[in-house]
């Protein structure tokens, strides 16, 4: 076994009996170093002196992700209540309408129906009936055709939409003859219900028959059950009393009536029924055949939208055909529902019978006798086209409405509870209603035409209603159907779920509603995972990981490969940031955000850890920060760097961060250093004991830029850690497809729920290449103002358009989430590593980076969305230099990257299923738009200044061209600090001048009339972005800076756009921009140049003409001088000094150092890497593109600038050796903290090697390549015509596009939202399920450190007296005490778990959890029963273990503590087994007192490592692979067992 180094650990304090104390908590990560950097990680215990007691805790300030939401927290959850009832009245509405308009149409269709009708308008002595003509029933039969046939039209669009918009798969011949077969079946039986029996029935009847159309559904669903349920035989019996209670319903009436045409009523329910057969298979069936289908199903998945390209059209033609065919057999003539079509929708007439008085009311059987009268009364024919629409809205309301519960996971109160109400309400309206009408004929004379109404049973009575209608018989038929569709009662799916994940079939049924929603809706087949599995999950990962199993993402549809392990589907988020010259304030924000991902992280792994819970959105999470030129010249020697002051300013802040998060002083363990190849990296272990990784950049071993970090970290992560793993390709695409990269600038402000939202995107569509949340600008200042306005509207109305009609064109990389899987795909990550060779490649890749990663996936086929629901704030350009620098990197690069994706649009469009002809011609009308943007807003300026001034159009003109010349001139011969000087003048007097122009604009509209155009286009544009903001509550106020986006209009579509133009030459950065420290060599130089500059000036004067040149002041000598009290110094008669013997010996020595530069120079280019071994130059000698760095060819011209060297360099002074790989300089550096020294693995540093000298080494800008750039992507010549209308349809589409996004993003908020009330009460739960209920919020408040080690709230506490009632003295008194601090969060949460009892007279300490649950009896001992669980588990784990041989090597011996005795078993709370219950804390079998440490003592936690170091975990033991030769315990020198192998 190869040595591992160990680090000393503190020998733990005894009490006077040797007893540990469980209240001496110790970790770590918050105490100093004692040793030096070199020495061990030895701790202290925190003493604090009695006269420096007092306090300056952190102070919780909420700004940005921060601030205070409660007002909008509670309009969103009471708009979540809105739409649970709101929801609730849609579906249930709509599908009582759909069913008794059905019910209706189908009453009207029966020939010879007679109806009474009356007698109001025709006298009121007397009785009418009515019989409805042909024409009357061919109207409602086309009706009832439409109203089928509807949804199937929309099903086949949108299978014709996909099928050659994306991808499809054709389907087996015999298996899409099977579909082709089951569809038919339904579409026939829907014609015999709809056209044969229910006209035949009542209308009660019919609804109530709605409810035995389950059979098929039953019989399969039975069939599909497997020995793995649990209370199988219990669901077996209750599945046989269903089916024959929907069989009774099939036969009970044909039985008792004795009608032919009844025994249709079983034929067609079957046959409907046959429909829904693919929801109840399934391929884990004991039986063959319905395994059979269950594969046909699973092969459904990709082939449903072929079949049902061609299943709608022929069950529309087979539904039709049926109807004539039934038509037909009633003995009547086809060919009259074509003749007749007409007249039945248009004007004709009604014949009314009188019936004599003899009759006494009774309707005679035939109503031709010559007695009777007949009246001609005129058709309601539009009623029928009434009833239609009814129907048609009805039931899509209800699709909708019922699709959008489920979508945003309210379906049990407001999706299944009125879907299985819709026949009882429809029964019960229809009960009253034919009484009514029996009852009073004319009841309904104002509402509906007399000659229609439902078919009404007989002699109706209450009484007869519960013998004869068999409402007994109906109730079980009712909850039959509710057994068999139980399943949308317990939904399963995740938020925001697709349709196909919640429907089987395309679209729904209409004319059977209801039961389309209940039996269409999917079932989650897949078995409940239960706690118990996570001990399965840890078994094959080890305690490192722990597994969330989702059974909703897109990948469970794909078949399972026995290759892949379920811990291969975690979630692994690695955030990827950039930094470069961040201010303190933004560099805490930033690390607040990552600290509130490690807390959200730890509580997630320690819920499933401690308390058996699976999260569905648990998540590994790791941060990696790339910070650019991050070295500077050291301070005592020019050879040697150190960090710069901003490295040393994250190094300072992080402790003041993690104070900030956690509201206690908390000091993290100092980073831990690594020299590697492309400059250093620094590694902290967070509290959460997540990893923060710095990788720091030294740019003249690595390519700077933002681009080439972000090329780093892709090639880091996907490349050497992903894809070198030794696992199989399945396995490495199942990872890939669940890793994501939050990229992230250095000021960005977020809270996890953002990051969680933009993951819900991920899991929902695997297509989907990357995420962005909407950016918040935040700072102070004018230009902040107007950046307000600019994002908001660029997200309301830009973004979200962009989304719904297409792609998001641009993921801004200071907040997006990417897909590992997207970037990893060819012409990706690979050509984002093409260095620009091109003029325009420098404006695309270097200045638009982001932008053009997008454009790339989209090329790719990959989708890009927008989540306006994730929120994220960052640091905007507070001056105006700064703003205009940082949108001359824009505007060309967002320019450049649409015009590529234009250009391609062909491709594209051909490979990218969400990018369409459409799509890419507003795109086209948006970069006409900018393209005439300049010269429309200098035609607008010139018709305002006529407008307000009074003045003629030429003279406006030439106003207004001047400056706008003189602008252009400036920046074609000026610098850029003079340009940006001019702009900020012009753009502040066009400011004073639009303030006129608004004045004169409005009188002129006054004038004109609210009518005008202008006036119409100008009310529009103000309109949308009033709605826009009253759609965002959260941003409304951005809306009140429009005022001064309005007065900047001409700066920044006109001056701006110029400047930007003018400059695409430019391809420095622009912001941020900090002097870099200077060598001496480079000082001197820079001094002697200031000599040589006033040299020449006093040459070039008169008097330095006169002298021909003869040296100056400090080289001229003269026969006469004389001065006056040094003001000023009289030479007559000057000559130059002559050169004596030591400057000749001076001028020697710089020609031996410029020859000693040039074999310096030989020497690095023959070899390159021992050059740099032995001697690190910090002056740059490559060139741009001299990836070889072959300069033998350059080397004669290289003596200027090179061939001075540094006093420094000859000194005599005995200098230590070092190479930047084993002991650079910057690592002794005293403000890098005293933390430990490793090195990469000789792998890693090979990798680093071979990635530089690929695509990252280093490379100079070439002044003379940069001239060259083509300023020809833009020619700015002003149109005299713009038409109005043109921006107006770009407003049109975004202001539509607008309001559908933010109905998803309503969506995606509600989903998001749970109401504690509208779940099921405390109460009611049992002890698991209120534990797995509150899991992560349980843990949080467990594992707070704010109070974990005596730290109290001195503001707590309300009323008059609070200030008075603070009890300053004990609190300061408390803090004298020494203490050692708790830095990690599961520390924090162990200590307070262990002291977790329902004894509370006993254990009166028991901490608050939250609260709702605060000391509640059951939550406690729900706890505790968690507790003894876990317990038992790690203790039987133990016994199993005791002694056998595994792959590790760990024997059960019981380890040596640090005094080398045996552990104190005597600590903790001991369980009858003899085991003490922080023994179970310790994963792997050490000791407790490793963990917890005994009176007063203690030891250390080490951090969470996932690689064998000298820095262990000393939480647990180091696994190793088991030597067969060798097992040992590792000592250290002094003797203490460390417990590692």
């Amino acid at each position: 076994m190869s040595a591992v180094r160990h680090r000393p650990m503190a020998p733990p304090a005894t009490g006077e009996h040797g007893d540990s104390d469980d209240n001496n908590f110790t970790d770590d990560e918050s105490s100093p170093l004692t040793h030096d950097i070199y020495g061990g990680s030895q701790r202290t215990i925190q003493e604090t002196k009695g006269w420096d007691v007092f306090r300056d805790p952190p102070i919780k300030i909420e700004t940005g992700s921060t601030a205070n939401q409660e007002c909008l927290e509670l309009t969103i959850k009471i708009l979540k209540i809105f739409a649970y009832i709101f929801t609730f009245i849609i579906v249930l509405t709509g599908g009582v309408i759909a069913k008794g308009t059905v019910l209706f149409m189908t009453s009207q269709v029966r020939k010879d129906r007679k109806i009474e009708y009356c007698n109001k308008d025709l006298g009121r002595d007397k009785t009418f009936v009515v019989r409805l003509p042909e024409e009357e029933r061919i109207a409602w039969i086309w009706a009832l055709v439409i109203a089928y046939s509807l949804p199937e039209i929309g099903s086949l669009i949108r299978s014709v939409r996909i099928c050659f918009f994306k991808t499809f798969k054709v389907p087996k011949t015999g298996h899409f003859l099977f579909v082709w077969m089951m569809e038919s079946f339904s579409a026939l039986g829907t014609a015999l219900l709809m056209f044969v029996v229910l006209p035949q029935i009542d209308a009660i009847q019919g609804a109530m028959l709605t409810n035995c159309l389950c059979v098929i559904p039953g019989i399969f669903g039975l069939l599909s059950r497997t020995s793995k349920e649990g209370k199988r035989f219990i669901k077996v019996i209750i599945d046989l009393a269903a089916i024959a209670a929907q069989v009774t319903g099939l036969v009970i009436w044909p039985l008792l009536e004795n009608r032919r045409e009844l025994w249709v009523i079983p034929v067609a329910c079957v046959m409907i029924s046959c429909g829904w057969w693919e929801n109840y298979v399934s391929a884990q069936s004991p039986l063959g055949i319905v395994r059979a289908l269950g594969r046909i199903k699973e092969e459904m998945h990709n082939t449903r939208y072929f079949c049902h390209m061609f299943l709608s059209i022929w069950k529309i033609l087979l539904f039709f055909c049926v109807t004539l065919l039934i038509y037909w057999a009633n003995g009547e003539e086809p060919s009259n529902l074509f003749s007749l079509y007409g007249d039945a929708f248009g004007p004709h007439k009604i014949i009314v019978y009188e019936l004599p008085a003899g009759l006494g009311g009774v309707l005679p059987d035939t109503l031709e006798s010559a007695n009777i009268d007949t009246v001609d009364v005129d058709a309601a024919y539009n009623t029928v086209v009434y009833v239609l629409l009814l129907q048609i809205f009805g039931a899509y309301l209800c699709y909708i409405f019922g699709k959008f519960a489920c979508k945003i996971l309210i379906q049990g109160f407001s999706y299944a509870f009125p879907v299985s109400l819709t026949v009882p309400i429809a029964v019960s309206f229809l009960i009253a209603a034919c009484g009514i009408r029996i009852d009073d004929p004319c009841f309904f004379h104002d509402t509906i035409p007399d000659y229609l109404f439902f078919t009404s049973p007989s002699n109706f009575r209450f009484n007869n209603f519960v013998t004869e209608q068999m409402a007994w018989a109906w109730i079980l038929w009712l909850l039959s159907q509710t057994w068999i569709a139980l399943h949308i009662w317990t939904p399963k799916c995740e938020r925001l779920a697709t349709t196909e994940k919640l429907f089987v079939r395309p679209m729904y049924s209409a004319l059977l509603i209801d039961q389309s929603m209940a039996l269409n809706r999917r079932r989650d087949d897949q078995a409940d995972v239960k706690t118990e599995d996570l001990s399965d999950i840890e078994k094959e990962k080890g305690d490192e990981y722990y597994e969330t199993i989702s059974v909703h993402t897109d990948r469970s549809s794909a078949p399972n490969k026995p290759s892949i392990k379920s811990s291969d589907n975690i979630t692994r988020i690695y955030t990827c940031a950039t930094m470069w010259h961040e201010t303190k304030d933004e560099m805490i924000e930033f690390l607040k955000s990552i600290m509130r991902m490690d807390e959200d992280q730890c509580a997630r792994r320690v819920a499933q850890k401690y308390l058996r819970v699976l999260d569905p959105d648990y998540y590994e999470f790791e941060t990696h920060i790339f910070f650019d030129d991050a070295f500077e010249i050291s301070d005592h020697s020019d050879d040697d760097i150190q960090c710069n002051r901003f490295v040393k300013l994250l190094i300072g802040t992080m402790d003041e961060a993690a104070s900030e998060i956690h509201q206690t002083t908390i000091r993290l363990r100092p980073p831990k250093k690594y020299p590697t190849p492309y400059g250093g990296r620094l590694v902290w272990t967070l509290p959460g004991k997540t990893k923060f990784i710095a990788h720091l950049k030294d740019k003249d071993r690595i390519r700077h830029r933002k681009r080439w970090s972000q090329v780093m970290y892709m090639y880091y992560l996907l490349g050497h850690r992903l894809m070198e793993l030794p696992i199989s390709v399945d396995r490495k695409d199942a990872i890939a497809e669940n890793t994501y990269l939050l990229t992230l600038d250095g000021d960005i402000d977020f809270k996890p729920n953002a990051v969680t939202l933009l993951v819900d995107l991920m899991k929902k569509n695997r297509n989907l290449g990357a995420a962005c949340g909407r950016i918040h600008p935040v700072g102070s200042g004018p230009m902040v103002w107007y950046q307000l306005f600019e994002y908001a509207i660029g997200h309301w109305l830009q973004k979200a358009t962009e989304h719904m009609i297409g792609c998001v064109l641009c993921s801004p990389g200071c907040f997006s989430l990417f897909r590992g899987k997207a970037l990893m795909d060819d012409n990706v990550m690979k050509k984002y590593t093409t260095k620009p060779t091109e003029a325009r490649h420098y404006v695309q890749y270097d200045q638009g980076e982001d932008r053009w990663l997008c454009t790339l996936l989209l090329q790719r086929g990959y989708r890009v969305e927008y989540s306006a629901a994730s929120d994220a704030y960052t640091h905007c350009p507070e001056g105006f230099n700064e703003f205009y620098n940082q949108r001359r990197r824009w505007v060309p690069s967002t320019i450049a990257n649409i015009m590529d994706l234009l250009g391609d649009a062909k491709r594209t469009i051909k490979i990218n299923d969400n990018i369409s002809l459409l799509y890419v011609f507003y795109q086209m009308m948006l970069m006409g738009g900018t393209i005439l943007g300049p010269g429309t807003i200098f035609l607008m300026l010139v018709g305002a200044f006529v407008a307000a001034f009074r003045i003629d159009n030429w003279t406006s003109f030439h106003y207004n061209i001047v400056p706008i010349l003189a602008f252009m001139v400036i920046c074609f011969t000026c610098k850029s600090n003079i340009q940006l000087f001019v702009a900020q003048v012009l753009s502040t007097c066009y400011a004073l001048i639009m303030m006129a122009v608004i004045v004169g604009t409005a009188l002129q509209l006054g004038e004109d009339g609210i009518g005008s155009p202008s006036a119409i286009f100008l009310i529009s544009m103000v309109g949308s972005f009033f709605i826009a903001a009253c759609l965002h509550p959260q941003e409304f106020w951005c809306i009140t800076c429009g005022l001064i986006y309005l007065l900047s209009i001409p700066s920044m579509y006109l001056l701006l756009i110029l400047y930007s133009i003018i400059n695409l030459n430019v391809v420095s950065w622009g912001t941020r921009e900090v002097v870099a420290k200077k060598t001496k060599k480079e000082l001197e130089a820079e001094k002697k140049a200031a000599e040589e500059a006033k040299k020449r000036v006093k040459q070039k004067s008169m008097l330095g003409f006169l002298q021909s040149g003869i040296g100056d002041n400090d080289d001229e000598e003269g026969s006469i001088e004389f001065s006056l009290a040094g003001l000023f110094r009289c030479v007559f008669c000057t000559h130059g000094k002559t050169s004596d013997e030591k400057q000749q010996l001076t001028s020697i020595a710089e020609s031996l150092d410029t020859i000693k530069t040039r074999i310096d120079t030989i020497e690095s280019a023959v070899d390159p890497h021992g050059h740099h071994a032995s001697r690190h130059n910090r002056r740059r000698t490559t060139s741009s593109g001299s990836k070889d760095h072959h300069l033998l060819t350059s080397v004669a011209e290289k003596s200027g600038d090179e061939s001075d060297e540094s006093d420094s360099d000859t000194s005599a002074e005995p200098k230590q050796e070092r190479d930047f790989l084993t002991n650079p300089y910057w690592i002794e550096d005293p403000d890098v903290r005293k933390g430990e020294v490793d090195f990469l693995s000789s792998s890693e540093i090979q990798f680093w090697k071979d990635l530089i000298d690929q695509y990252l080494y280093p490379i100079d800008n070439d002044p003379v390549e940069q001239v060259h750039i083509s300023k020809e992507y833009l020619q700015l010549e002003p149109i005299g015509l713009v038409f109005v209308f043109f921006f107006a349809l770009i407003l049109v589409i975004q202001f539509t596009a607008m309001l559908f996004h933010r109905f998803g993003t309503l969506s995606h908020i509600l989903a998001s939202t749970e109401l504690n009330f509208c779940k099921k009460k405390s109460e009611d739960l049992t002890q698991d399920q209120l534990i797995d209920k509150h899991a992560v919020e349980i843990v949080k408040n467990l594992q707070r450190l704010q109070g974990i080690d005596g730290d109290y709230d001195n503001d707590s506490g309300s009323g008059p007296d609070r200030i008075a009632r603070r009890k300053t003295i004990q609190n300061l008194e408390k803090a004298r005490q020494p203490r050692r601090q708790i830095g990690t969060l599961d520390v924090a949460f162990k200590k307070r778990f262990l002291k977790l009892t329902a004894d509370a007279e006993n254990n009166p300490a028991t901490p608050i959890l939250t609260r709702r649950l605060t000391m509640r009896a059951e939550t406690i001992r729900a706890l505790e029963v968690r507790k003894n669980s876990v317990m038992a588990e790690r203790r039987k784990s133990a016994m199993q273990t005791l002694g056998a041989k595994n792959e590790y090597g760990i024997s059960a011996v019981p380890p040596l503590n640090n005094n080398g005795a045996l552990p104190n078993q005597r600590s903790g709370r001991v369980s009858n087994a003899g085991i003490s219950i922080k023994d179970v804390f310790n994963v792997n079998g050490g000791p407790a007192e490793q963990i917890y440490g005994s009176n007063g003592g203690g030891t250390i936690n080490q951090g969470y490592e996932h690689v064998i170091d000298e820095d262990g975990d000393g939480n647990s033991l180091r696994l190793t692979t088991r030597n067969p030769h060798q097992v040992s315990w590792g000592q250290n020198v002094n003797g203490n067992n460390t417990g590692r192998l």
